[in-house]
Protein backbone atom coordinates (compact mmCIF):
# COMPACT_ATOMS: atom_id res chain seq x y z
CA UNK A 1 0.00 0.00 0.00
CA UNK A 2 1.44 3.58 -0.35
CA UNK A 3 2.15 6.12 2.10
CA UNK A 4 0.49 5.47 5.22
CA UNK A 5 -1.12 8.43 5.59
CA UNK A 6 -3.84 7.29 3.18
CA UNK A 7 -4.79 5.16 6.30
CA UNK A 8 -6.66 7.32 8.13
CA UNK A 9 -10.45 7.22 8.55
CA UNK A 10 -11.32 10.94 8.17
CA UNK A 11 -9.61 14.14 6.19
CA UNK A 12 -10.82 18.07 6.22
CA UNK A 13 -10.93 19.06 2.78
CA UNK A 14 -9.94 22.63 2.21
CA UNK A 15 -9.84 25.15 -0.35
CA UNK A 16 -9.00 28.53 -0.25
CA UNK A 17 -11.98 30.50 -2.00
CA UNK A 18 -9.52 33.69 -2.98
CA UNK A 19 -6.73 32.22 -4.99
CA UNK A 20 -5.43 33.98 -7.89
CA UNK A 21 -3.04 32.13 -9.38
CA UNK A 22 -4.36 28.08 -8.89
CA UNK A 23 -6.61 26.84 -6.94
CA UNK A 24 -5.37 25.18 -3.61
CA UNK A 25 -6.70 22.33 -1.53
CA UNK A 26 -5.01 21.43 1.80
CA UNK A 27 -6.38 18.20 3.37
CA UNK A 28 -5.55 18.16 6.99
CA UNK A 29 -5.62 14.91 9.52
CA UNK A 30 -8.63 14.74 12.50
CA UNK A 31 -5.92 16.65 14.32
CA UNK A 32 -5.78 19.60 11.70
CA UNK A 33 -2.22 18.81 10.97
CA UNK A 34 -1.62 19.39 7.05
CA UNK A 35 -1.17 15.73 5.19
CA UNK A 36 -1.42 16.30 1.69
CA UNK A 37 -1.69 19.21 -0.81
CA UNK A 38 -2.77 20.48 -4.13
CA UNK A 39 -2.77 22.99 -6.52
CA UNK A 40 -4.71 23.34 -10.17
CA UNK A 41 -3.29 25.82 -12.81
CA UNK A 42 -6.32 28.05 -13.85
CA UNK A 43 -7.76 27.85 -17.26
CA UNK A 44 -6.16 24.13 -18.50
CA UNK A 45 -8.28 23.18 -21.03
CA UNK A 46 -7.05 19.00 -19.65
CA UNK A 47 -7.59 19.55 -15.49
CA UNK A 48 -4.94 17.15 -13.90
CA UNK A 49 -5.27 17.18 -10.23
CA UNK A 50 -1.81 16.68 -9.07
CA UNK A 51 -1.53 15.34 -4.64
CA UNK A 52 1.45 16.10 -3.28
CA UNK A 53 2.83 15.54 0.07
CA UNK A 54 3.16 19.25 1.40
CA UNK A 55 2.90 22.67 -0.34
CA UNK A 56 6.89 22.74 -1.66
CA UNK A 57 5.34 20.03 -4.17
CA UNK A 58 8.59 18.20 -4.16
CA UNK A 59 6.63 14.79 -3.64
CA UNK A 60 3.90 13.65 -5.90
CA UNK A 61 2.00 10.79 -4.78
CA UNK A 62 -0.91 10.76 -6.50
CA UNK A 63 -1.97 12.27 -9.99
CA UNK A 64 -5.49 12.40 -11.46
CA UNK A 65 -5.68 12.32 -14.81
CA UNK A 66 -8.39 13.51 -16.92
CA UNK A 67 -8.49 11.37 -20.49
CA UNK A 68 -10.66 14.05 -22.26
CA UNK A 69 -10.35 17.47 -22.85
CA UNK A 70 -14.30 17.61 -22.13
CA UNK A 71 -15.00 16.70 -19.03
CA UNK A 72 -19.28 16.23 -19.32
CA UNK A 73 -18.98 12.91 -18.94
CA UNK A 74 -15.46 12.59 -18.55
CA UNK A 75 -13.10 10.27 -16.86
CA UNK A 76 -10.31 10.28 -14.47
CA UNK A 77 -7.40 7.81 -13.98
CA UNK A 78 -6.08 7.52 -10.74
CA UNK A 79 -2.33 6.60 -10.56
CA UNK A 80 0.30 6.26 -7.91
CA UNK A 81 3.21 8.65 -8.85
CA UNK A 82 6.06 6.42 -7.97
CA UNK A 83 4.59 3.09 -8.95
CA UNK A 84 3.12 4.30 -12.46
CA UNK A 85 0.40 1.81 -10.97
CA UNK A 86 -3.60 2.64 -11.86
CA UNK A 87 -5.89 2.39 -8.85
CA UNK A 88 -8.70 2.82 -10.25
CA UNK A 89 -10.59 5.60 -12.15
CA UNK A 90 -14.02 7.78 -11.87
CA UNK A 91 -16.34 8.54 -14.24
CA UNK A 92 -19.17 11.43 -14.41
CA UNK A 93 -22.01 10.68 -15.34
CA UNK A 94 -22.96 13.72 -17.40
CA UNK A 95 -26.81 13.09 -18.17
CA UNK A 96 -27.54 11.85 -14.81
CA UNK A 97 -25.37 14.79 -13.56
CA UNK A 98 -27.53 17.24 -14.62
CA UNK A 99 -30.31 17.56 -11.61
CA UNK A 100 -28.28 15.57 -9.20
CA UNK A 101 -24.35 14.87 -9.33
CA UNK A 102 -23.12 11.30 -9.63
CA UNK A 103 -20.35 9.35 -10.56
CA UNK A 104 -18.85 5.89 -10.88
CA UNK A 105 -16.08 3.99 -9.30
CA UNK A 106 -14.43 1.94 -11.93
CA UNK A 107 -12.01 -0.75 -11.13
CA UNK A 108 -8.58 -1.33 -13.04
CA UNK A 109 -9.94 -2.59 -16.10
CA UNK A 110 -12.91 0.16 -16.19
CA UNK A 111 -15.58 -2.02 -14.54
CA UNK A 112 -18.16 0.28 -12.57
CA UNK A 113 -18.08 -1.34 -8.47
CA UNK A 114 -19.70 2.05 -7.04
CA UNK A 115 -20.60 5.07 -7.15
CA UNK A 116 -20.47 8.42 -5.50
CA UNK A 117 -24.32 10.44 -5.74
CA UNK A 118 -25.43 13.91 -4.59
CA UNK A 119 -27.35 13.35 -1.30
CA UNK A 120 -31.30 14.34 -2.40
CA UNK A 121 -33.10 15.16 -5.55
CA UNK A 122 -34.80 17.85 -4.15
CA UNK A 123 -32.00 19.55 -2.52
CA UNK A 124 -29.70 19.25 -5.62
CA UNK A 125 -32.61 20.86 -7.41
CA UNK A 126 -32.42 23.87 -4.72
CA UNK A 127 -28.73 24.04 -5.18
CA UNK A 128 -28.83 24.48 -9.16
CA UNK A 129 -31.60 26.89 -9.62
CA UNK A 130 -32.49 28.41 -6.60
CA UNK A 131 -29.08 29.40 -4.26
CA UNK A 132 -25.64 27.60 -4.01
CA UNK A 133 -25.59 28.01 -0.37
CA UNK A 134 -26.98 24.71 0.31
CA UNK A 135 -24.45 22.34 1.39
CA UNK A 136 -23.55 19.55 -0.64
CA UNK A 137 -23.13 15.75 0.50
CA UNK A 138 -22.26 13.01 -1.16
CA UNK A 139 -22.86 8.93 -0.02
CA UNK A 140 -19.90 6.75 -1.47
CA UNK A 141 -21.18 3.25 -2.41
CA UNK A 142 -19.12 -0.04 -3.44
CA UNK A 143 -20.80 -2.70 -4.26
CA UNK A 144 -24.12 -1.95 -2.47
CA UNK A 145 -22.46 -0.91 0.55
CA UNK A 146 -21.48 2.44 1.78
CA UNK A 147 -18.08 2.87 2.54
CA UNK A 148 -17.53 7.08 2.71
CA UNK A 149 -19.39 9.97 3.31
CA UNK A 150 -18.46 13.76 1.87
CA UNK A 151 -20.10 17.15 3.32
CA UNK A 152 -19.86 20.35 2.71
CA UNK A 153 -19.60 22.89 5.37
CA UNK A 154 -20.69 26.22 3.92
CA UNK A 155 -18.07 29.27 4.76
CA UNK A 156 -17.65 32.62 2.69
CA UNK A 157 -13.71 32.26 3.07
CA UNK A 158 -12.69 28.80 2.54
CA UNK A 159 -14.54 25.61 1.20
CA UNK A 160 -14.46 22.80 3.43
CA UNK A 161 -15.14 19.11 2.87
CA UNK A 162 -15.30 16.45 5.61
CA UNK A 163 -13.99 13.46 4.34
CA UNK A 164 -15.11 10.33 6.57
CA UNK A 165 -14.43 6.92 5.99
CA UNK A 166 -15.49 5.54 8.97
CA UNK A 167 -18.27 3.16 7.30
CA UNK A 168 -15.45 1.33 5.62
CA UNK A 169 -15.58 -2.35 6.59
CA UNK A 170 -12.82 -5.04 5.39
CA UNK A 171 -10.61 -3.39 2.67
CA UNK A 172 -13.63 -2.50 -0.10
CA UNK A 173 -12.16 1.13 0.07
CA UNK A 174 -9.04 1.93 -1.79
CA UNK A 175 -8.61 4.96 0.11
CA UNK A 176 -6.72 6.46 -2.63
CA UNK A 177 -9.84 6.33 -4.84
CA UNK A 178 -11.46 7.89 -1.85
CA UNK A 179 -9.43 10.69 -1.58
CA UNK A 180 -9.12 11.39 -5.43
CA UNK A 181 -13.02 11.19 -5.42
CA UNK A 182 -13.40 14.09 -2.43
CA UNK A 183 -10.82 16.39 -4.78
CA UNK A 184 -12.63 15.57 -8.24
CA UNK A 185 -16.18 16.74 -6.04
CA UNK A 186 -14.16 19.70 -4.49
CA UNK A 187 -12.87 20.58 -7.48
CA UNK A 188 -14.78 19.92 -10.71
CA UNK A 189 -18.53 19.98 -9.07
CA UNK A 190 -18.43 23.23 -7.43
CA UNK A 191 -16.79 24.68 -10.65
CA UNK A 192 -19.81 23.50 -12.74
CA UNK A 193 -22.31 25.56 -10.39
Amino acid sequence: MADPRFNLQSFTIRRKIFSLMATKFHLYDPNGKLVFYCEMKPNELKQDIHLYTDEDMKEELLTIQARNIINFSGTFDVIETKTGEKVGALKRKGAQSILRDEWGILDLNDVEIGQVTEDNMILALLRRFVTNLIPQRYDFFLKGTKVATFTQNFNPMAERIAVDFSATTGNLLDPRLGIAAGLLLAAIERRQR
